[in-house]
């Protein structure tokens, strides 16, 4: 979601020499024997593992800010709008997102498969936080919760920020227009609720037309029963809500962090979606590529309407499983939201 108001700290920072290559890591190491060197060439034939490697070796030095950068930098190096990562570049990604700060840990992430490595989580001291920081304090007087967002890093290929939300705090239902999202509860406890647009569905009819529509239904059915089940799908569809689309339930879930990192893509894995703070919480966003209003990438917010609602046999006709599993939505300016930028004080990125 777009950050409309406060301060942001736009860091560029300044370009620094390359840390450490390789090759020279190893040559400056003492102490490695060679049957260790052949474990890891073993275990640098399988994919996974030579992505954990491959992040480890080039993080052993820096920040996990700095990794997940490094890691976003290639990831995204030839993105644009709908571009949607490689199976391994994501799995990249999500290795750098259950990176701790402890070498240690990093070290081990190349034994385990990404399912246990997923049972680890970057840390809010990774990214200089703490939930005891006034961005989490829940209002007075029952005022609405702000949101504050921290800006770490952004180009036009992806940024990288920290949305903190205090109890109760809600970004509502909004969309990521071509968009590949990695997003990491670093604290706390969330609610998701995702969706994705249902294919083939159409705008809401209006009143007349459906009329039109009801009156059809009859005739046929007097005439050949046997095409009633199809026709009153279709009419029940059209019985939407004027300017409403119909949309299919991704996800409806508690996270609680450590868990595992969600990913969307431009139009499925919960392309929309609303985070409702059970308790104070963060949450570290990547997004490829971001919004960009001279390309198109607006930021949408919707309102839901119950699947059943649509016209009073609607309730009739779908079945109740069908009934949850759908929602309509409809475009809306967002209410009573206000997200505040605030400056970013974690470990610098050394922009490259």
């Amino acid at each position: 979601m777009r950050v409309e108001s406060g301060l942001v700290d736009n860091q560029k920072g300044q370009k620094e020499k390359e840390i450490g290559e390789l090759k020279s890591e190893r040559s400056d190491s003492d102490g490695v024997d060679k049957g260790s060197r052949k474990n890891n060439r073993r275990r640098d034939k399988k994919p996974l593992m030579a992505a954990a490697a491959a992040a480890t070796m080039t993080g052993m030095e820096a920040s996990a800010v700095q990794m997940l950068y490094n890691t976003c930098r290639k990831v995204f190096a030839r993105g644009g709008a709908g571009f949607i990562p490689s199976s391994k570049d994501v799995q990249r990604l999500q290795l750098v997102l259950v990176f701790l700060s402890s070498v240690v840990l990093k070290m081990t992430v190349v034994l385990f498969s990404l399912r246990i490595v997923e049972l680890y989580s970057m840390k809010p001291d990774d990214v200089g936080m703490t939930p005891e920081m006034p961005y989490f304090k829940a209002p007075e007087n029952g005022r609405v919760p702000l949101i504050t967002y921290l800006h770490l890093y952004d180009c036009n290929k992806f940024s990288i920020g920290i949305f903190c939300l205090p109890p109760s705090g809600v970004i509502p239902l909004h969309n990521h227009p071509g968009m590949t999202v990695f997003s990491k509860i670093l604290f706390g406890s969330m609610h998701i609720k995702s969706y994705d647009w249902e294919t083939g569905a159409t705008h809401g009819a209006n009143s007349e037309n459906l009329d039109q529509l009801n009156g059809l239904y009859l005739l046929i059915i007097s005439r050949s029963p046997l095409a009633s089940s199809h026709l009153l799908l279709f009419i029940v569809d059209a019985a939407q809500p004027p300017g409403t689309r119909l949309a299919k339930i991704n996800t409806d879930t508690v996270f609680t962090a450590p868990c595992k990192t969600s990913i969307l893509y431009p139009s499925s894995g919960g392309n929309m979606h609303c985070f409702t703070a059970v308790t104070s919480c963060a949450v570290l966003d990547v997004l490829g590529p971001p919004y960009s209003d001279p390309e198109g990438r607006h930021c949408t917010y919707y309102k839901e309407f119950p699947y059943c609602s649509a016209s009073s046999s609607s309730s009739e006709l779908a079945s109740e499983d069908r009934r949850e599993e759908y929602a309509w939505l409809e475009e809306i300016p967002p209410e009573n939201l206000v997200v505040v930028g605030a400056q970013y004080r974690g470990p610098k990125i050394v922009v490259k």
